[in-house]
């Protein structure tokens, strides 16, 4: 729970700030955070009276790079000179041990530094250390007696991270100056750290992102959203890591717009399974580092409390994030932190370093007190997993109060059924497992009295079948398996900085039910992999496999790209290769897939054509991020395809760039037409009709095509007060159309505010939201009712081709298996007859003509999420003028009581990068208005 406020001490340095933070970078003045009661206090012979005392042989950042961080030329380190400086210090100093973690999507190497007293980091000393706080993570194995001895006798260990958004820098440049200051400093305030602590520094976590001055990484991913799903290789790297060396407590540091400062307490939601003891040292913390700002240069721009501020911008509730994900997956103090970027390179340089250097203070001061309540951590998390209890909801924030309570239920078990998508739920069971979690195979059908069916359904007395996998509550990492499995996560208060669901088993669409019923089936340990062949076929046989997973389209993207003959039965889910063609190569990847093999009959059926494929880079599309770069992530680094792009002038002009490819592929964006002509518009038809396929993604995809005379659908209104804030949905599934070949009669999908489509009348509607009793949603949704009916993906013939069109982007962050899968078939659409001519394929079907007449949903986001203020409508009057100050573009409704004022984003801002969103919520809590809501 939220900790009082201290009252921030003011002293008059105004004066003095700027060159007291120059000292403070160049290392002339004392440090910050001096050693606090309760560390265990080094030997005198092992530091220093004087805090200015150093290593003369350790070189400064100044002298290393040949100019002061931040300062001189008044610009960031480049990451040539990270990488550099690590190695100088490592050279020079016993005290730090570099590595590589990984490398970027570009292959730049991911540095980092182990810092602490000679003595461990030794190569043996280390192993120890990071043995001992693995073996706090399971109570099984460790005593309490063995538990306070590690506690007594071993450092902590912290990381401090910077620099994950590429066009966030200070972050980095402040790791460097801590790196520094604990590999040559003297002083007892040095000499605590190291002795109490193991601290792992990684600069930057975005190194294309840095060179590039860009946030996102070089396939435009925001690397603070991919933790759970790790599909970015900078960011498995890091967790790699992270399970090698577990923190109590993780720094990671950011900038923001503005020019203040933001470190905990954090805003509401927090997700109920991050223990209260990781929230109360993250609380604490922020204390400690409140203890530093307003003197000692810690503040330039200006000393008073509009310094810095908490609460009132960044939750700890999605499981993407560097803060909720070392908390929730590992037990530590997750923190951000975020400088304003509007203010001098020198002043974000100073502050990031100083809540650094804060941040170390506290953690060597209560390293004992920490160590001890890391392991209790764990004994809370199988004592509530052998009862079935999840944590309850909590607030921070004051005036909060909780509105979506954990409900009254016990989970014991998890299970993932086999029936369908085998490889989907393999890779599920190794995203379980690479976090070291523990799941099981079962080896006996058993039976589940009380089941709970994902997709809000229960049923009664089971049977779990041979084969399926178990994953018991009753260990360590229940809060991380809640965390990610929950089919709802109960979001204890509606302010969302991101998506409100990312329920691992919905995204991939894996049949799985969960009890609280005291199950224990025959079952072993996972420890590897399932996959691969799984008996003999002759030299004219061949082996199939289902191509019903995102996994298996991987598989079979894979092969065609190394020219392996592939065949299907029309528009059949079975793929079969030559017995002959199987090499131990491509077993070894079907295993790795998850992909199991099975011999069969003859080699028969129709060829699986390699696509080629086009990528829409025309008006309204970021080629940097969004929709655009996942579809260079995940059509070109993962499946392997050859990617052209494709320019509006390419289809205005019909030249062979258009022409040449046999799919084009339109990512969302923020235009209503892609900028084509009337002949574009022909040329796209006329394409299309010769047997090519029309791919388009949300927004843009969806409404060029009905710009060009592609569909019947329309866009339906959004109501007053409509919220989807990234939810799955229920949707019923039309197997009539090859792109819902391998997927259920059910199955849901992920809407994150999307357009919302009346059906086609002119083609399958593959994906539809049920009307009836069926219709769920989890998440956090207002008036969702509007979906009812409507379409999420629909097939459209045009001549010999089609265009399949989603409602929603299917290749969201790449975690969004089921919609991979879906892009796939697509992609794999059997090949029809002759093509018609090219003057029938111009013709316009009548129901398409009025569908592109019809006029396009306002989107005020412009393709992006835009934000959203709920208010009583009592509190409208006073809300408005609030927002008046910031922006003269809000637009009003009111319904059912509350009042919505909605802000346009056509820059697609994060909530992070927001220039005044930030402001603006203070300015909304300061004058005492209640939110009910809070979107961005």
């Amino acid at each position: 729970m939220a900790r009082s406020r201290r009252p921030l001490r003011i002293v008059p340095v105004r004066r003095l700030a700027s060159a007291a933070a120059i000292a403070l970078l160049v290392g002339t003045v004392p440090l910050l955070g001096g050693t606090s009661a309760g560390a265990r206090p080094p030997s005198p012979t092992h530091c220093s009276t004087d805090p200015t005392a150093r290593l003369a042989g350790v070189p400064s950042p100044e002298r290393a790079l040949g100019f002061p961080l931040g300062l001189g030329q008044e610009r960031p380190v480049t990451t040539d000179e990270i990488r550099t400086y690590l190695h100088t210090v490592d050279a020079a100093s016993d005290r730090v041990v570099t590595g590589v973690l990984g490398t970027s999507g570009l292959g730049q190497p991911l540095p980092y530094a182990v810092v602490s007293n000679e003595r461990n980091v030794r190569p043996a000393a280390l192993r120890r250390i990071a043995d001992d706080i693995r073996d706090l993570r399971d109570p099984r194995r460790t005593t309490r007696r063995q538990a306070d001895r590690t506690a007594a006798d071993s450092p902590a260990i912290v990381w401090v991270t910077g620099n994950v958004h590429g066009g966030e820098k200070s972050g980095a440049d402040a790791a460097l100056k801590t790196l520094y200051e604990l590999a040559a400093g003297l002083s007892c305030d040095v000499a605590a750290r190291n002795d109490n602590l193991v601290t792992i520094i990684v600069p930057t976590q975005n190194p294309d992102g840095r060179d590039a001055s860009r946030r996102q990484n070089e396939f435009g991913f925001d690397l603070n959203r991919d933790w759970f799903a790790r599909s970015q290789q900078e960011t498995d790297g890091k967790l790699e890591l992270m399970r090698r060396y577990p923190p109590q407590v993780f720094v990671d540091a950011h900038e923001m717009g503005g020019s203040q400062y933001f470190f905990p307490p954090n805003a509401d939601p927090i997700h109920h399974e991050i223990s209260s003891q990781s929230v109360d040292w993250i609380n604490r913390i922020g204390e400690a580092n409140k203890a530093g700002f307003g003197y000692n240069g810690a503040c330039t721009e200006t000393v008073t409390t509009e310094c810095y501020f908490n609460y009132a911008r960044y939750d700890l509730f999605f499981m993407g994030y560097g803060d909720t994900v070392p908390s929730a997956g590992f037990g530590a103090a997750g923190m951000t932190f975020e400088k304003g970027s509007a203010s001098a390179v020198a002043d974000r340089v100073q502050q990031q370093f100083h809540t650094q250097w804060s941040t170390l203070g506290w953690a060597a001061a209560n390293k004992r007190e920490v160590l001890t309540g890391y392991f209790r951590i764990w004994i809370d998390a199988l004592a509530q997993g052998r009862a079935g209890t999840l944590e309850p909801n909590e607030v921070v924030q004051p005036t909060n109060e909780v509105q979506f309570p954990v409900p009254d239920q016990r989970i014991r078990s998890y299970f993932l059924l086999p029936d369908r998508q085998l490889a989907d739920v393999r890779q599920l069971v190794e995203r379980l497992r690479r976090m070291d979690v523990e799941v099981y195979e079962v080896q006996q059908a058993t039976r589940v009295p009380d089941a709970r069916i994902f997709g809000g359904r229960s049923a009664r007395n089971v049977t779990v079948p041979k084969g399926a996998y178990w994953i018991p509550m009753d260990q360590p990492q229940k809060h991380w398996i809640q965390a990610i499995m929950g089919e709802d996560p109960y979001t204890p208060f509606p302010y969302f900085y991101d998506v409100s669901s990312w329920s691992n088993p919905l995204l991939m669409g894996v049949p799985t039910l969960y009890t609280g019923d005291d199950v224990r089936p025959r079952a072993k340990l996972v420890r590897q992999i399932s996959g691969g062949k799984t008996g003999h076929a002759s030299s004219r046989g061949s082996y199939g496999y289902q191509l019903d997973s995102a996994a298996a389209a991987e598989f079979t993207f894979r092969l065609l790209d190394r020219g392996v003959p592939l065949l299907r039965d029309g528009a059949s889910s079975v793929v079969r290769v030559a017995a002959d063609r199987l090499t131990r190569e491509i077993d070894d990847l079907a295993e790795s897939l998850g992909v199991t093999l099975t011999p069969g009959g003859p080699a028969t059926g129709t060829r699986v054509e390699l696509p080629d494929v086009g990528l829409f880079a025309g008006t309204g599309i970021s080629t940097t991020s969004g929709s655009h770069g996942e579809a260079r992530y995940v059509l070109g680094e993962r499946w392997g395809l050859d990617l052209k792009p494709v320019t509006t002038a390419d289809i205005n002009d019909n030249t062979e760039a258009f022409t040449g490819r046999t799919v084009l592929l339109v990512p969302d964006g923020s235009s209503s037409t892609g900028g084509l002509t009337a002949a574009g518009q022909a040329n796209l038809r006329n394409w299309i009709a010769q047997g090519h396929t029309y791919i388009g993604l949300r927004n843009e995809g969806t409404r060029l095509a009905r710009a060009a005379g592609l569909t019947s659908t329309t866009e339906k209104a959004k109501p007053a007060g409509y919220q989807v804030i990234g939810s799955h949905l229920r949707v019923d599934v039309d197997s009539d159309s090859p792109v819902a070949a391998g997927r259920p009669a059910e199955d849901f999908e992920f809407n994150n505010g999307d357009p919302i489509l009346n059906a086609s009348t002119t083609g399958t509607n593959v994906l539809r939201y049920p009307s009836g009793d069926t219709f769920w949603a989890n998440g956090y949704t207002v008036g969702v009712d509007a979906l009812r009916g409507t379409a999420a993906l629909v097939d459209e013939p045009t001549g010999a081709g089609r265009s399949v069109l989603f409602a929603f982007n299917p290749l969201f962050r790449a975690y969004n298996e089921s919609g991979l899968h879906l892009v796939a078939n697509a992609l794999l659409y059997p090949t029809a007859g002759a093509a018609p001519t090219a003057q029938r394929a111009a013709t316009v079907d009548p129901a398409r003509a009025a569908a592109a007449r019809a006029p396009v949903t306002e989107d005020l986001g412009g393709g992006w999420r835009p934000v959203s203020i709920e208010v009583a409508d009592t509190d409208l009057a006073r809300t408005r003028s609030i927002v008046e100050r910031f922006t003269a573009d809000a637009r009003i409704s009111v319904s059912g009581g509350s009042a919505y004022l909605v802000i346009p984003n056509p820059q697609g801002w994060q909530a992070d990068e927001h220039p005044f969103l930030g402001d603006l919520t203070r300015a909304l809590h300061a004058a005492g208005v209640p939110l009910r809501s809070l979107v961005a």
